[in-house]
C-alpha cells in the first residue's frame, strides 16, 4: 500500500440535501487525514444534490457520485455503499452533517492502537440561530457514554455506551460488517444496529473527542425532527423496542437499564406532551402502550431515571 492509498472509507448518503452538502463534502476536503475515499450516494433527491455530488466526484477523484433514480432510503442507500467498501477502515457521514477536521484521523489511530472492533466518538448538534448552523456542547447522555475514553472495552464492562445510537459517530474495521446490515424501508435505521455493533464486537473503543456536527434542520425536515407523524412514531418505537431486544438477547442487563432510564428522561415525555394533542386517538394508544412495554420489563425496576437531563435537551 503506498502512502496516498486510502485507508478508510465514508459513506455519505443524502436525500433532497443539496443546500447542506457542500459543507459536508468540505469537511471531508479539510481532513488532517487525506488517505480517504468517499462513495456519495444520491438517493433519489429531486433537487440539485445529484449535481452537487457529480461535481465533487469530477474535481476530486477521492469522491464516487452513485445516483439511485429512486430512493430506497437511508437504509438502503447505506448497504449500497457498503457493497462498494474497499478499504480497511469504513465510516458514515450524513450528507446535511459535518466532521470535525480532526475526525478521520483520530478514528483511525485509534483502532491501528487498539485493534478493536469500532471506535465511537462524541458529537455534538448544530442548531440554526436564525443566520448560520452553531453547533453546541456535547450532550450529558452522550458524554456518559464517551467520556472518559475507554479503549478496548465491551457492553458488559461500559453499558452506557448504549445511549450513542448514530451510525455516523462511529469507525469500523470493515470485516466487522461482513454480516451486518442496516434495516430498510424503516426510519431509524441506526438504532438496533448500534446495539448490534455493541453486542457483537470482541471489543471496541470510545473517545471523549467531539468529531461529528449532526445538523437540526431549521425548517424541521430531518426524520428526527417528524415524530409527531404516526408512521415515523411506530418506526421509531419499533426501533428503541429492537434495540433493547438485542441487548437482551445478549444478556447486557445493565445496559438495558441504562437505555431504559434514558429512554424514560429523554424520549417519553416529549411522546407523551404530543400524545396530548394529538388529533389522532392511536399516536395516544402507541405510546400508552410502549410505556407498558417497558414498565413490565425486569429491568424496569433498576432503572433511576434522572429528570435534570430533559432541560438539557434545550440545547
Amino acid at each position: 500500500m503506498t502512502a496516498s492509498a486510502p485507508i478508510v472509507t465514508v459513506i455519505v448518503p443524502g436525500r433532497d440535501i443539496a443546500a447542506f452538502a457542500p459543507a459536508a463534502l468540505e469537511s471531508l476536503r479539510a481532513q488532517s487525514e487525506s488517505r480517504w475515499q468517499a462513495i456519495l450516494i444520491d438517493d433519489g433527491s429531486t433537487d440539485a444534490t445529484a449535481a452537487v455530488f457529480a461535481d465533487a466526484a469530477a474535481s476530486d477523484p477521492r469522491f464516487r457520485a452513485v445516483r439511485h433514480e429512486e430512493s430506497i432510503g437511508l437504509g438502503g442507500a447505506r448497504n449500497a455503499g457498503l457493497a462498494l467498501v474497499d478499504t480497511e477502515f469504513l465510516g458514515f457521514l450524513d450528507g446535511d452533517d459535518e466532521l470535525a477536521p480532526t475526525a478521520l484521523e483520530r478514528f483511525t489511530t485509534t483502532l491501528v492502537e487498539t485493534g478493536s472492533d469500532f471506535v465511537a466518538a462524541a458529537y455534538v448538534r448544530s442548531r440554526f440561530d436564525g443566520q448560520r448552523y452553531v453547533p453546541g456542547r456535547v450532550q450529558p447522555w452522550v458524554a456518559a457514554a464517551t467520556d472518559p475514553a475507554r479503549l478496548g472495552t465491551t457492553i458488559f464492562e461500559h453499558p452506557r455506551a448504549s445511549a450513542n445510537i448514530v451510525a455516523w459517530s462511529k469507525m469500523s474495521r470493515t470485516e466487522f460488517w461482513a454480516e451486518l446490515r442496516f434495516p430498510e424501508g424503516v426510519a431509524y435505521e441506526d438504532q438496533i444496529v448500534a446495539q448490534r455493533m455493541y453486542t457483537g464486537a470482541r471489543a471496541f473503543d470510545v473517545i471523549p473527542d467531539a468529531l461529528v456536527q449532526w445538523r437540526l434542520r431549521a425548517d424541521g425536515t430531518s426524520i428526527t425532527q417528524s415524530r409527531a407523524r404516526l408512521p415515523v412514531l411506530r418506526d421509531y418505537l419499533a426501533a428503541l423496542r429492537g434495540g433493547i431486544a438485542v441487548l437482551q438477547d445478549a444478556g447486557a442487563r445493565r445496559a438495558v437499564t441504562a437505555r431504559l432510564e434514558l429512554i424514560l428522561t429523554m424520549d417519553v415525555p416529549p411522546l407523551q406532551e404530543i400524545a396530548g394533542t394529538h388529533p389522532d386517538p392511536a399516536y395516544a394508544a402507541e405510546v400508552t402502550a410502549f410505556i407498558a412495554e417497558l414498565r413490565s420489563l425486569p429491568e424496569f425496576a433498576d432503572a433511576h431515571p434522572d429528570p435534570s437531563l430533559v432541560a438539557a435537551l434545550a440545547w
